[in-house]
């Protein structure tokens, strides 16, 4: 970074109580009164070069002593001090981060060549545009110190020559970036690779108060040069620098009580980086949509925002993974683990367009379809498995969700239900039948077949469709001989095959101690099988 030396005397200045009082045998003849803090100077050093202050004194010129209050000065106490300074050739220090309030500052007092010859005003304005607007991190932090004098800076100009500096640099071939900036990506250093990254510049932009970010990536995007998915890397790694529980894994983090402030300062940044998402697919990773639909619900933002994301998330849904879709539930009584409602509101956005086209019979869309309903059932045995408090409906609606057409293989699906019944042993068995409404034994491996015949966890009706669909692969035997087959132990190869599987271990029992379990008396369902001519009439009974 560039710094700029003004002056040789010494710093003399103290402070007594309020007041600041620079050590001088001159007596003091000029009081400038800032808010709280008083001034004690000299108008011999101040008025020739301020004309401000020579417009204010020139009714007092023959007074002992002058008065001025400067309450509206910008900048402050601070940048008056870099002026009066100056003024006394005391040496002043000055960077990127208090040139600006020194030019404002210096602006306010007329400290300019029509004033006096080699006045502090062009002094700054040649160091602002020779030193800091050629610099990469002088540009930024320049511009980060315009937020507290928006109005200054933008009437001089300030603001839009510092994003335009920024912005030449942004779009520069990265084969010409030298200057200095910051790149703490995971996993660059290890590659050690020193080729200049193409998303170089989004962690030092990401230090910029929200409205200044907006106007650099808005003045980038208008070039239509910059990639969208260089746009979308840095709102991914701003939302990461303000949104503090973006990046975290833990369920907790909702549970954080934050004030008002807080709140309303996360849902700006929300509300404002969804509408700066480019429209281009895959401008941004999913699991970014999801993470901000989750985070946008906890923190309020409006419900154009979060129907919004919705439908973005629900547009790239097939490039979403697992983990993707684990997101921490927000709910007040911490029962779920999961936000289960927010993955269903995302796959009905995702089925919009399928319900509207599918009969073009598009293999592209019908692809995409596959893709989503082998995620949703790797989700449900996910959740399953994890959240002990999940209630059967949710898990039956996001299940009967997913179109017929988009399951080619059940095994997921029966994977799920079975690791659903393990978690809930305790539900009743019109419960079990509900559960399996969905799920289509025909659809279903030889080995998940074999697994559902000795499940004992499992309705009897959905039994017999595994016995009738895997006796019409196999041909092997009548379907009353596998029945009652069923009811005796298990073979070594069974054992090994539900151990392979993950599926934990299939309990037998005989098909009369299967009937007080599960109808719970009265005639038996080997009866009712027994006594049918035509099983396949049981099966089309369904669950």
């Amino acid at each position: 970074m560039k710094f700029m030396k003004i002056g040789t005397n010494p710093d003399t200045f103290y402070t007594q109580d309020s007041s600041r009082i620079l050590i001088t045998d001159t007596p003091n003849d000029l009081f400038i009164r800032i808010n709280n803090t008083s001034y004690h100077l000299h108008r011999f050093y101040l008025v020739p070069k301020c004309g401000l202050l020579r417009r204010l004194c020139t009714d007092s010129e023959e007074s002992d002593s002058v008065t001025v209050e400067l309450n509206d000065i910008p900048g402050g106490v601070n940048a008056f001090e870099l002026c009066a300074k100056f003024c006394y050739g005391i040496t002043i220090n000055l960077g990127a981060h208090n040139l600006v309030e020194a030019l404002c500052a210096s602006k306010f007092l007329r400290m300019s060549d029509s004033v006096e010859k080699g006045n502090l005003y062009p002094k700054l304005q040649s160091f602002f545009h020779s030193c800091v607007l050629r610099g990469w991190k002088d540009s930024i932090v320049a511009l980060q110190s315009t937020a507290k004098l928006h109005e200054w800076c933008e009437n001089l100009g300030i603001i839009r020559k510092c994003i335009d500096s920024i912005v030449e640099k942004i779009l520069s071939p990265t084969s010409e970036v030298s200057w200095s900036h910051t790149y703490t990506r995971q996993g660059y250093k290890k590659r050690q690779n020193h080729s200049v990254p193409r998303d170089w510049w989004t962690e030092d932009v990401s230090e910029l108060d929200l409205d200044l970010f907006r106007c650099v990536i808005t003045a980038a995007r208008s070039s239509f040069t910059l990639p969208p998915q260089l746009i979308g890397e840095a709102l991914h790694v701003y939302t990461c620098r303000w949104l503090p529980y973006f990046k975290s894994n833990s369920h907790s983090c909702f549970s954080v009580k934050e004030n008002q402030a807080a709140l309303e300062r996360h849902r700006r940044v929300v509300n404002t980086v969804v509408n700066m998402i480019p429209a281009d697919k895959g401008s941004v990773s999913e699991g970014f949509l999801l993470r901000l639909v989750s985070i946008a619900s906890y923190v309020g933002a409006s419900l154009t925002t979060k129907t919004e994301l919705i439908r973005k998330a629900g547009l790239q849904l097939d490039e979403a993974t697992l983990a993707d879709l684990l997101l921490p539930s927000q709910s007040s009584t911490h029962l779920h683990r999961y936000d289960i409602d927010l993955v269903a509101a995302v796959l009905e956005s995702f089925l919009m367009p399928w319900r509207r086209h599918h009969s073009s019979n598009s293999q592209l869309l019908l692809h995409s379809l596959r893709k989503v309903a082998k995620l949703i059932d790797s989700y449900l045995q996910a959740v399953s498995s994890q959240d002990v408090h999940m209630p059967l409906s949710k898990f039956v609606s996001l299940a009967e969700a997913v179109p017929d057409i988009a399951r080619e293989s059940h095994d997921r699906l029966y994977k799920a239900i079975n690791m659903y019944l393990k978690v809930h042993p305790e539900i009743s068995k019109e419960e079990k039948k509900r559960l399996c409404r969905s799920l289509d034994c025909q659809k279903l491996s030889a080995e998940l077949r074999a697994h559902a015949v000795k499940n004992e966890r499992m309705p009897l009706r959905t039994v017999v469709q595994a016995l009738f669909f895997d006796q019409e692969s196999s041909s092997k035997g009548g379907l009353s001989q596998v029945l009652v087959s069923r009811g005796k132990e298990l073979s070594m190869d069974e054992h090994s095959m539900m151990h392979k599987l993950h599926l934990g271990p299939a309990k037998t029992v005989s098909i009369g101690k299967a009937t007080s379990v599960r109808e719970g008396g009265g005639k038996t369902e080997e009866e009712k099988i027994r006594s049918s001519k035509d099983p396949k009439k049981l099966v089309r009974q369904g669950t």
